[in-house]
């Protein structure tokens, strides 16, 4: 109407919005730095940064791998999401954002195949942990790895003790010469609280012994399907934070994106 002046509400980027996506994005940029960092220094300590062409020698699967992977991929996400909102860069936020959301739904496929064809994972973790067990001398980290895999959930072997036969060292053939023959780890040892007797495993597979007094009898497939099992809302609940996580740093990043859009079209 004439006389009457409308104030239009200019559009701007919310503050709440970029400090609060520039802080959730600083944390996980330092906390794959430190990954990274530890990845590199164990790589360093096992002489791989002086002979790259080591990193294929290892037979089974070297743990610093998932440092290195994880630190990586945090590493580049929390930059890209932290600098991105902090010089409102829609470019490095979209990046942030569609990354993201590929990580989501390659999560969301891996669990839905997992499901689906979870016979033929228990195969996979089967081969994959008989690997390592030949493997198990090779690397200090694989060991600690294996070693404390079968203390947590009280198992030998994928399926038992015998699995140890694929090691060298603890094979009963009569090749074998080793002092650890027809043995298995010390990590196979049922605990004992009062005593600790680092030559338990020693033998245990060779003499017609009650294996069960002193070793674990059951394997690391059964025993890890069991824990799932009984750990199933915890497991489920972790997955399901983790993919709200996700989707959250997604939905800021599309919303912050909007808002530098909005302001830029003012201009």
């Amino acid at each position: 109407l004439p006389g009457i002046k409308y104030k239009y509400k200019e559009a701007e980027v919310s503050c709440c919005v970029k400090y609060f996506l520039f802080g959730f994005n600083i944390l996980f940029w330092l906390l794959g730095a430190a990954f990274l960092a530890i990845g590199l220094w164990a790589w360093a300590e096992k002489g791989v940064l002086s002979n790259l062409s080591s990193i294929t020698d290892l037979g089974g699967f070297d743990p610093v791998w998932l440092f290195i992977v994880v630190g990586g991929v945090m590493f580049v996400l929390g930059f890209a999401g932290c600098i991105g909102a902090l010089r409102e860069n829609t470019r490095l936020l979209k990046f942030f954002s569609v990354f993201l959301g590929l990580i989501f739904f390659l999560e969301l496929a891996a669990g839905i195949l997992a499901f689906v064809f979870k016979d033929w994972i228990k195969d996979q973790l089967n081969f994959f942990i008989n690997n390592n067990i030949k493997a198990y001398r090779d690397d200090i980290d694989l060991q600690n790895l294996i070693d404390f895999a079968q203390g947590y959930w009280s198992c030998c072997g994928a399926h038992g003790p015998d699995d140890w036969n694929l090691n060298m060292y603890f094979n009963c053939t009569e090749q074998n010469h080793s002092r650890e023959r027809c043995g298995v780890p010390l990590s196979c040892c049922v605990k004992d609280p009062g005593v600790v007797n680092t030559q338990c495993g020693y033998d245990v597979r060779r003499e017609e012994l009650d294996q069960q007094k002193y070793i674990y009898t059951k394997g690391c497939v059964g025993q890890f399907e069991k824990w799932l099992q009984d750990n199933l809302i915890i497991v489920a609940g972790t997955f399901v934070g983790i993919a709200l996580l996700q989707i959250f740093g997604i939905c800021l990043a599309q919303n912050l994106v909007s808002d530098i859009k909005a302001v830029k079209a003012n201009w």
